[in-house]
């Protein structure tokens, strides 16, 4: 059920995520959408006015343009004098404005009194009579009469050689006299050259200009490129008497999607501003990603210190703990609210707390080493019963994300278990060596039945012989009863050495490490060596350098390993060596760094292979009446002084024959001299 749960809410989380993930992603969309719509709008509507602009501006520059022409014809009317005089202005007026195509003078009674061409352009009615083209022209001088103003003709189309023709308006000015009608001047206009000279060059690159009747009839174009029909203008081109419109049409066709700069810009961050969103999007999918593997370390972490056996303390450089485990608070018996709130720490004896003090203080300001060796180092801390326990400590730099020294960790490990298992190990250890050496008396018991009965026998013969010379006393009688007690006090002495050789070897006593000349341990287990060395016809040899070492050890555990190696050296020799080569050699000579080295050397046939491999083994032995306890003992005897126990076996087929068991003990001399004095 928790499970469903959980996954319910992660669902349910996942889908909210992606939800509103998609709602911003739809927004963003939206409002870049209808921002590019209404940029483009924009420039639509910037090429639109610049359209109605220019028709505005072309249409106001085809008004003064004529009505400048009409004045000046009106300004030379009311000057000139002489007909001569009119007609020299008017050519002047033809040669200057290029859009005039005609003047004439005519009578009150619409009478052609005279006329001049321009000389820029094809002479008018050549086709077609102007009497002929004159249909529009009376109803404008009409209404000039009646106004005493000029007015305008409607459009006409003037036929021209080669299929050809221009559109021309009239404007008729009225002349009067002294107050009196003197007739009309009449003006032919052409509204091409109109329409190019106010739109100008620049203008016509970029626009068609029409001029049209109201019902649409175009009259006359003018523009290099034809327009596209999307950004036009109609503009009315007022004239007295006539109406007509300014047709403007832009050569710009459809806004593109990047038309201008702005467009490009606004185009440009709203892929910008996706690209944003997907690299946030992908960074916060990578910091959740980060976030779930964080809380996953942090839980592992979490569970991984609550089932730790080993106390962690965080301090910082100034030693105030800044963090413990719950195994620490369970080894001291402190909360985590007690430690990091007291100092100096509840768990310092309080008759170590100077010494300890010092100590931190000392560790607080050692520099922090790039690969620190851990070294750690043993001590005493106190439950909250009261109870001191040992603790061995392991310390390392505490370091920061940015790589700052910030303190120091340390892994806490309790003692007091080990100490236990160590002192009970130690005292199993001396009951089996106590086993060890009571089998091994056991096994010697015959030797010693045999030893004994030498000097027994010759004490009870010393014995006898002085009960007899008592019944006899005469000086001679006296020296040789004399001489039997003698005998009879050395053969008791021989006897007791044997007895007190086998009591000191089997006595269990305290384990003490002491400095003994190499030569005293040897000649301690000799007696007992010597037993089985006669009984089997084996010959001793001893070798120590001069002078002789001594040897700082424990003295009876050493005597029980130079008895065990002699014994099984002899017993090596026994039955496949000749009587003549049996010898033992006992060596001592110095080794390296400040050590005693001892060898024990038989003339056996050597170790096969396969024996050799569990040699050392508990309780692995070749002999049907051993216990397989001896060699075992004897590494960890050595083991315990520092050394190590070898041997090197040489078989008769490769070598010589025998065996060599060598191992080392610290040289006493060097060992009291270095050794280090307690803090």
């Amino acid at each position: 059920m928790n499970v469903l749960l959980l996954l319910r809410d992660a669902l349910s989380g996942r889908v909210r995520r992606a939800l509103l993930w998609g709602a911003l992603v739809a927004l963003l969309l939206v409002a870049q959408t209808l921002l590019v719509l209404l940029t483009v709008r924009h420039e639509a509507t910037r090429q639109q006015e610049a359209v109605d602009r220019v028709a505005e501006e072309v249409s106001a520059e085809l008004r003064r343009t004529v009505l400048r022409s009409v004045q000046a014809l009106q300004a030379l009317l009311w000057s000139a004098g002489a007909p001569a005089q009119w007609q020299s202005g008017a050519t002047q007026l033809l040669r200057t404005q290029h859009e005039v195509l005609r003047v004439e003078r005519r009578g009150e009674d619409m009478a052609l009194l005279g006329s001049l061409a321009s000389p820029f352009s094809a002479p008018l009615f050549t086709q077609l009579g102007r009497q002929e083209m004159s249909a529009e022209l009376e109803p404008a001088c009409g209404a000039a009469r009646r106004a005493s103003a000029p007015a305008f003709s409607r459009s006409y189309f003037v036929p021209q050689p080669g299929g050809l023709g221009v559109e021309v308006v009239d404007a008729c000015i009225p002349v009067q006299r002294e107050g009196v009608a003197d007739g009309f001047v009449v003006v032919s206009f052409g509204l091409g050259a109109l329409l190019e000279a106010a739109a100008g060059e620049e203008r016509l690159r970029r626009h068609e200009f029409s001029i049209v009747e109201v019902d649409g009839t175009r009259l006359a174009r003018a523009g290099m490129a034809r327009g596209a029909g999307v950004y036009n203008a109609r503009h009315l081109l007022e004239l007295p008497g006539s109406a007509l419109q300014l047709r403007v049409d832009s050569a710009e066709g459809s806004p593109r999607l990047i038309p201008n700069l702005a467009t490009a810009l606004v185009l440009g961050l709203s892929v910008a501003l996706f690209a944003l969103l997907l690299l946030l999007a992908r960074d916060v999918r990578r910091r959740a990603h980060a976030e779930h593997a964080l809380a996953e370390a942090l839980a592992f972490r979490k569970a991984m210190e609550d089932s730790l056996s080993t106390g962690l303390r965080a301090r910082t450089l100034d030693g105030r703990i800044s963090y413990v485990n719950a195994a620490f608070c369970s080894m001291v018996g402190f909360s985590a609210e007690e430690l990091l709130q007291t100092a100096p720490p509840p768990y310092w004896p309080p008759e170590f707390v100077e010494e300890y003090t010092e100590r931190q203080a000392v560790r607080m300001r050692a520099e922090p080493v790039a690969n620190p060796h851990q070294e750690g180092f043993e001590t005493v801390f106190m439950r909250r019963d009261g109870e001191r326990f040992p603790v061995m400590i392991y310390e390392t730099p505490l370091v920061d994300g940015a790589g700052r020294h910030t303190g120091w960790m340390s892994a806490v490990l309790d003692m007091s278990a080990q100490r236990r298992v160590e002192e009970l190990s130690r005292q199993q250890q001396e009951r089996l060596q106590a086993s060890a050496r009571l089998a091994t008396v056991g096994e010697m018991a015959s030797l010693l039945s045999h030893e004994l009965n030498q000097p027994l026998a010759a004490i009870a013969s010393y014995a006898t012989g002085s009960l007899n010379l008592l019944q006899q006393p005469d000086d001679q009688t006296y020296d040789m009863l004399r001489h039997a007690v003698t005998r009879i006090a050395e053969q008791a002495e021989r006897a007791g050495r044997v007895i007190k050789s086998v009591h000191d070897f089997v006595r269990r006593r305290e384990q003490a490490r002491e400095s003994i000349r190499a030569d005293q341990l040897m000649d301690a287990v000799l007696p007992l060596v010597r037993l089985q060395a006669r009984k089997s016809g084996t010959r001793i040899e001893m070798e120590y350098p001069d002078p002789i070492p001594r040897v700082l050890c424990d003295r009876t555990m050493l005597e029980q390993v130079l008895l065990n190696l002699t014994r099984n050296g002899i017993q090596a020799m026994e039955t496949a060596t000749p009587l003549a080569q049996r010898v033992l050699r006992l060596r001592v000579h110095p080794s390296a760094e400040g050590r005693v080295a001892f060898s024990v050397m038989d003339a056996g046939p050597g170790i096969p292979a396969e024996v050799a491999q569990r040699l050392f083994t508990p309780f692995f032995t070749t002999r049907t009446e051993g216990m397989g306890l001896g060699l075992s003992l004897c590494r960890t005897v050595i083991e315990q002084h520092g050394g190590a126990l070898e041997f090197e076996s040489h078989p008769p087929p490769e070598g010589p024959g025998g065996t060599e068991f060598r191992f080392t003990l610290p040289d006493a001399a060097r060992a009291l001299r270095g050794a280090p004095t307690k803090a």
